[in-house]
């Protein structure tokens, strides 16, 4: 008792000169290391919530952060002085913007009709949408004052997003009411909440969304059907997506490319290959795509790689094809993408004229980790550039450290090997 009561003074002094820091550290002490329910915590709850006040209203970002804790374990008591400062125009917007936050995580119904309120006649899109937050992490709670926003256009799209908050069944029939809103991005919050539910109703608006004329409904409707690959086959997702490869939106397009690799398939990699290659594509696009060929990790999708390295001429895509095939880890198509980069190597495709593709091959094939690589990789040695003999010394030792070392040592005795072979060998020998 006499350590609570000498924390209680030295808080109220701390207080007193203002000293937040150390006053939160007192509270911090009584509060958070105490039994909440010891007499003298509970006979002195009123004090230290006027003093957790004193911190909010006059503290600074960070203090206020940290003494959001403090008034969840003062309990309910905290609630009405909370909603106060809510309801008070005057008041700061921060020190508001803080009250909002913490009432949010009381989860308790007395609180939701002032942040209803506050969602309704604030001008502050800062405290609204720190108000739809706080109503959102009230579960059941809260969806039938929110469902009731709906009705207003000046706070629909709001009461939307705070009930996407809500994972729980009972948001989708309000979601439902909204989905043919006037406004384009009411629809797209609905579409994306709803896209998370496993609801037979949904999937269909979310083909239909497809085509909507505004762009972050059609963004909404590709990126959630790309997670329902369990209904690829049912709804023909793959052909649906397919055609959103050519969207007018570049972000649209790229997020086709993505869930058409999460379908899999070799129809999706037949698509994501021809929009790779056909012309106009943004190169953001056609990145996005080889990624999303690579992700597909399957034989034809590793061919189209494959054949995209003889059909484009552009180096930043050449460079990002050599890349994701050394990511490829599935053991059965590891030799495969290291028989690409090999052929790369050996055909003297254009894209080994070039230092930065030379050394990125020279990575690959250290991270594939197939040993027919070894000798590939020594040749390259020999090669003028610094940063490729470099990038090769690392894939050796990457690639089969005890093995490689072993053939430089055997190969530091042939002087019928080139000048340049030979002190390449030597300064690998050197750098290991």
């Amino acid at each position: 008792m006499n350590n609570i009561n000498q924390l209680l003074v030295q808080a109220q002094v701390a207080n007193d000169a203002a000293d937040w820091s150390s006053l939160i550290q007192y509270l911090q002490k009584l509060i958070l290391k105490q039994d909440p329910t010891h007499p003298e915590i509970v006979k002195h709850r009123e004090q230290m919530l006027e003093l957790a006040l004193s911190i909010l209203e006059l503290g600074d970002f960070q203090q206020r952060w940290e003494i959001t804790k403090i008034f969840i374990q003062l309990g309910n008591i905290a609630i009405p002085r909370l909603i106060e400062i809510l309801e008070d125009e005057d008041a700061d917007e921060e020190v508001r913007w803080y009250a909002a936050r913490i009432l949010g995580e009381f989860k308790h119904p007395d609180t939701i009709a002032p942040l209803v309120q506050l969602l309704k006649s604030s001008h502050s899109q800062e405290l609204k949408a720190m108000a739809a937050t706080a109503l959102g992490e009230m579960d059941t709670r809260a969806i039938a004052a929110l469902s009731e926003l709906l009705s207003d256009d000046h706070t629909r799209l709001l009461a939307v997003r705070s009930l996407s908050y809500i994972r729980r069944t009972e948001v989708i029939a309000p979601l439902l009411s909204v989905v043919q809103d006037p406004q384009a991005a009411v629809r797209a919050a609905a579409i994306a909440a709803l896209s998370s539910f496993h609801d037979q109703r949904v999937p269909p608006l979310l083909i239909e969304a497809l085509d909507d004329f505004a762009t972050p409904v059609r963004l909404a409707a590709v990126q959630g059907l790309g997670f329902r690959s369990d209904l690829c086959e049912t709804l023909d997702l793959v052909t649906q997506l397919q055609s959103r490869l050519d969207d007018l939106n570049e972000d649209v397009a790229c997020a086709a490319a993505i869930a058409l690799a999460r379908m899999g398939g070799d129809n999706a990699a037949k698509f994501l290959f021809e929009g790779l290659i056909s012309p106009n594509k943004s190169i953001k696009l056609q990145l996005e795509t080889i990624r999303s060929l690579s992700w597909l990790g399957t034989h034809s999708s590793l061919e189209y790689l494959q054949q995209a390295l003889n059909q484009i001429t552009s180096e930043t895509l050449w460079q990002e094809i050599v890349t994701v095939l050394g990511r490829v880890q599935q053991p059965e198509l590891t030799p495969i993408a290291t028989e690409i980069l090999l052929k790369m190597l050996q055909s003297k495709h254009p894209a080994t004229e070039i230092a930065n593709i030379k050394s990125a091959i020279a990575l690959s094939l250290g991270q594939l980790g197939q040993i027919q690589a070894i000798d590939p990789l020594i040749l390259l040695l020999a090669d003028p550039n610094k940063s490729v003999r470099l990038h090769a010394i690392a894939a050796l030792k990457n690639l089969a450290p005890d093995a490689a070392y072993q053939q430089l040592q055997q190969l530091a005795q042939d002087t019928t090997l080139t000048l340049d072979l030979q002190q390449g060998i030597a300064i690998a020998l050197t750098e290991w």
